[in-house]
């Protein structure tokens, strides 16, 4: 057992005060409902937090002085334009300090002490450090996630930066020569990763290195897997490792690696008998054959994903699907069967959120909805719809995913542009490009090419000049 003095130490190097400004946020939900309402939250933006009601009370206690970055944007999301303080929180800067770290460790009990295991837990919970250290050593090394991390996005060691792209490394050899638990668990959080940067800054600069984890995982998988248990969990894995680089090729108008990408995930999902890593394929597949202008195939696609997802018990699932059948029809000129699949699609979508609901599908909300529908109206010819659908995509679309922002205001541009509405579609135009200064992606640049064509005509009608002008600024080249 630990000495009172040394008790006493503890408590005067890190006071704890009852955090009241956390337990008025929680309001008349219970510590278990709240904690439920977390987890929702971070399945929103992408994160994945264990969240319980004892996590709950150890916040409001004064345990928890500060939350680490995951709970942060978690409770960020929940709370928007709240700091840490006004949450109850001890700015981070006074916890993250070498000296903060110092004094907080030589202060920790054991832990082999019962009585204090907890304060150890949260020393561990609390530090940045350890993060970093799971990040970019051991099995998640191996699979790339030290150039994945997400600090400054643009700078010299960002995955936009200038430097180099490194040496793809092959695996490290597990212990015993065979892949485990903590290798599964490095290919789910390579996901993760990918998914908030690719929402935050598109996809160019993501994927010359993306595509490092994704071999790295398959060759974990042919390492060979003792536990049937940690071998689905690694398929699944490396499957949705290739629809998440798949996506990046697709963004970055890399056509032919993304429909490989999307048959690598296909195969695996057939292998493993997954129909939840099937119908993601599928669908990923159905988007991109519509983009690449096969918009039969994009029909069938889809058909097989709705197929494979029949006994996934997700009505947004299939909300989704039905979107992707709905934007193959579209381009086929099917105005009915177009019509009929938007139709089921909001009414699977009206059924709400549940949870059976895939994790990736945290992007699907009404901005999507709104957004997804938009492309069907414009591929129709129906551009006053068009614009009106990606005018709703944008005031709906959650700040955390600034690609959405600038693609749905780079639609509702180029909408207004083959409406006849200049002046609104160059003032669309400009604040899509203000938003690709933090976001990469040759889809959304190639669809603000496609408006600069269509209002060089309207050279006199303000902002028209001013949107060509910084158009052909962010380009590179001068004003034609």
């Amino acid at each position: 057992m630990t000495s009172p003095a040394a008790r006493s130490a503890s408590s005067r190097t890190v006071p704890v005060r009852p955090n009241t400004a956390f337990r008025q946020l929680r309001g008349r939900l219970s510590p278990g409902e709240f904690a439920a309402a977390v987890r929702r939250a971070a399945r929103e933006i992408g994160e994945q937090v264990s969240c319980d009601a004892r996590y709950v009370g150890r916040v409001e206690s004064g345990e928890i002085r500060c939350p680490n970055y995951a709970y942060e944007r978690v409770f960020r999301h929940m709370f928007p334009g709240l700091t840490l303080p006004d949450m109850g929180f001890t700015p981070r800067e006074t916890v993250r300090g070498r000296g903060a770290r110092t004094a907080a460790v030589s202060a920790a009990p054991l832990a082999t002490d019962p009585d204090h295991r907890d304060t150890r837990i949260q020393i561990c919970e609390e530090s940045d450090v350890l993060r970093r250290a799971f990040i970019t050593g051991g099995p998640a090394a191996a699979l790339g996630l030290a150039g994945l991390w997400p600090g400054d996005p643009f700078g010299p060691d960002g995955p936009y930066g200038s430097a180099a792209v490194p040496a793809v490394p092959g695996p490290r050899t597990p212990i015993g020569g065979r892949a485990g638990a903590t290798e599964a668990t490095a290919v789910e959080e390579a996901v993760r990763r990918i998914r908030l940067l690719d929402d935050r800054h598109g996809a160019d600069g993501l994927y010359p290195r993306a595509t490092q984890p994704l071999r790295a995982a398959y060759e974990l998988l042919d390492s060979g897997v003792q536990r049937r248990a940690v071998y689905d969990r690694l398929q699944a894995g490396a499957g949705e490792l290739a629809i998440s680089v798949g996506w990046l090729a697709h963004d970055s108008g890399r056509f032919d690696d993304a429909r490989s990408h999307y048959a690598e995930a296909l195969s695996t999902a057939r292998v493993c008998g997954d129909a939840a890593l099937e119908a993601h394929a599928f669908c990923n597949t159905a988007f991109l054959a519509r983009d690449a202008g096969r918009p039969r195939e994009a029909v069938r696609a889809a058909q097989a994903a709705q197929q494979a997802a029949k006994q996934l018990h997700s009505p947004r699932l299939r909300s989704l699907l039905a979107l992707r059948e709905a934007g193959g029809r579209a381009g086929l000129g099917d105005r009915t069967g177009c019509e009929q699949a938007l139709a089921r699609a909001e009414r699977l979508f009206a059924a709400g959120p549940g949870e059976r609901d895939p994790e990736w599908m945290t992007f699907y909300g009404e901005a999507e909805l709104a957004g997804l529908e938009a492309q069907c109206w414009s591929a129709l010819g129906e551009t006053g719809r068009a614009a009106e659908h990606a005018r709703r995509a944008v005031a709906l679309q959650d700040p955390h995913f600034t690609r959405n922002i600038a693609l749905f205001t780079a639609e509702l541009a180029g909408n207004l542009a083959a409406g006849g509405a200049p002046e609104e579609a160059a003032a669309a135009g400009i604040r899509a490009l203000a938003l690709l200064e933090q976001v990469r992606s040759a889809r959304i640049r190639a669809m603000l090419d496609s408006t600069a064509r269509k209002l060089r005509p309207y050279r006199s009608c303000r902002p028209v000049p001013e949107f060509l002008e910084q158009h052909a600024a962010s380009a590179g080249r001068q004003p034609a």
